[in-house]
């Protein structure tokens, strides 16, 4: 079997190297030691970053746990867990060589049978639930060729599979004996450079420094140790506390800015102020095909064009959020074809005409479109944990213009864990509302996959045979034109022909922290908070 060997050498090494240099250029030169609190927003739903979906809890646990490989800006992969991968010409068949000397922080040492296990446990239903279906499902086989070197076979070509193993999350091998394998835990030992000692559900979360540690990234900005001797995450679910906190000094750093908080940082020497925008899905209102009265595409394209987004976005986050047109991410350059751009919504006549054609001409008292003694009422089911970043807010706003422009009854409801589980499977919803950030199409076939192919977030439940066929088609070539000629044909079915959702905003995140901070950055390419290996106090 041929194979194309990637050495991950030195022109990713000089671009990281680049990249590191350029994020601390204007940083002295870091001292070691010192605590850090930092406010987050979002409390984990589970420590084990395997079955955690939550994209703002990646912050905290990416200090304990790694990955073979790390992605540069440019969307490249530089050496981590993993020295180099090669693929074989056929595209079924991944090796990874492992780097020598790697230990998890229980004493267990990195080697090829440990990957192995990491693989052949996620594909199991019991332990992974809904990940097992995704692209874990592929493997055919995970075999330990020797002590450093791991092969792993594909039942059929699977371009977004290096993404999805190069990002997996590394776990010792004892962890899988665990009491604690489902909810994380201290017991759950990863290679990175912290350990987590202590977490208080809906209080805080504490690291400390794993002095072993000598094998980060070329991405990063330093080799060794992390600075920090320690640091605490404190759980801070509202804007205003945090923002709070850190002006009167209660913690250092605070992730999640709201778009009225972002001036008391900007340009104020007392502190620092970064935002970038993720990868992945937009937060997008996805539309139910099979429930209610978002059944019918001429009421789905209504509401996408009853809409003015630019004008919402600016009430709610005063110009600081990006409008979404699209299934991904703009930064996403690969996928992401820009010229949907400015083709829809903002468009009261359209959406009114549109009504009628579909039989709600009339209006009740309340000025809801009616039918058959029905109004025209749309469900959003909101899970209360993940409400964030202002989102009510925002609903609340495309609430009031679906109503003033279109007569359309947006109704809100927020709901417990269970409860949204719940309606998820039943399909008993008109909308619910959701972003992403997996990389490499990973999210569109996330959302738009047969949910009984793969398609674990598809609250559109869209089924259409032309999606499957351009996912298919997409996942099972490694041309990169020839998926973005496939994902392009896609968005604009999904949303400009069939109005599966709504695209509101791309979702990014902000850091604002004391001036004393240094080190803070965005991981490359995903664009999500990095975690505190490089991070140091000046003072």
């Amino acid at each position: 079997m041929l194979f194309r060997r990637y050495s991950l050498g030195l022109a990713a090494a000089f671009t990281a190297a680049l990249f590191a240099a350029g994020a601390h250029a204007a940083d002295t030169t870091p001292i070691a030691g010192g605590t850090l609190v930092w406010g987050v927003e979002t409390d984990p739903a589970t420590l084990n970053p395997q079955l955690n979906g939550q994209d703002k809890t990646k912050l905290l646990l990416r200090n304990t746990y790694e990955s073979l490989l790390a992605r540069t800006a440019d969307g490249g992969y530089v050496p981590w867990l993993a020295n180099e991968y090669r693929i074989s010409d056929d595209g079924t068949t991944y090796t990874f060589t492992l780097r020598d000397g790697v230990t998890f922080t229980d004493g267990e040492k990195l080697d090829a049978a440990a990957i192995v296990t990491n693989f052949t446990r996620l594909k199991d239903a019991a332990y992974s639930g809904s990940a097992s279906a995704g692209p874990v499902s592929r493997v055919a086989d995970a075999t330990a060729l020797d002590a450093h070197t791991v092969e792993l076979k594909l039942s059929e070509v699977y371009a977004p599979f290096l993404d999805f193993a190069a990002s997996l999350e590394i776990l010792s091998p004892k962890a899988f004996n665990s009491g604690q394998l489902k909810s994380g835990g201290p017991e759950i030992a990863g290679t990175g450079p912290f350990i987590l000692k202590r977490y208080v559900k809906g209080q805080d979360i504490h690291f400390v420094k794993n002095p072993a540690y000598n094998w980060a990234p070329k991405t990063a900005a330093h080799q060794g140790p992390a600075y920090l001797d320690e640091i605490t995450y404190r759980f801070l679910p509202e804007s205003s506390v945090r923002t709070g906190a850190l002006s009167s000094g209660q913690v250092d750093v605070i992730e999640g800015i709201s778009g009225n908080d972002a001036g008391l940082f900007k340009d104020n020497p007392d502190f620092t102020y970064q935002n970038a925008l993720n990868t992945g899905t937009p937060y997008s209102l996805f539309l139910n095909t099979t429930f209610g009265p978002t059944q019918d595409v001429k009421v789905r394209k209504a509401l996408l064009a009853a809409v003015d987004v630019d004008a919402v976005l600016k009430s709610v986050y005063r110009g600081e959020r990006t409008r979404a047109w699209g299934i991904t991410s703009p930064i996403d350059s690969q996928f992401y074809d820009k010229s949907i751009e400015g083709t829809y919504g903002n468009d009261p006549k359209l959406a009114n005409q549109l009504l009628d054609e579909a039989g709600w001409s009339g209006r009740d008292a309340a000025g809801f479109r009616v039918k058959d003694g029905k109004r025209l009422s749309v469900e959003i089911v909101q899970a209360q944990a993940t409400v964030r970043d202002q989102r009510n807010v925002l609903l609340e706003s495309v609430q009031a213009q679906a109503r003033q422009s279109a007569g359309i009854d947006l109704t809100i409801s927020y709901v417990d864990a269970g409860t949204y589980t719940d309606r998820r499977k039943s399909g008993q919803f008109g909308s619910i509302a959701n972003s992403n950030t997996p990389t490499d199409a990973i999210d569109i076939e996330n959302h738009y996959l047969p949910i009984d192919r793969g398609g674990s977030i598809n609250y559109s439940r869209a089924a259409a045979p032309d999606l499957l066929a351009w996912l298919e088609a997409a996942a099972s070539t490694l041309d990169t034109k020839e998926r973005f000629t496939l994902y392009a044909k896609l968005q604009r079915f999904a949303i400009l022909d069939q109005a599966y959702a709504l695209p509101l905003y791309e979702p990014e995140d902000q850091i604002a922290a004391a001036s004393y901070v240094k080190g803070i950055n965005f991981r490359p390419f995903k664009q999500l908070p990095e975690s505190a290996y490089d991070i140091w106090r000046s003072e």
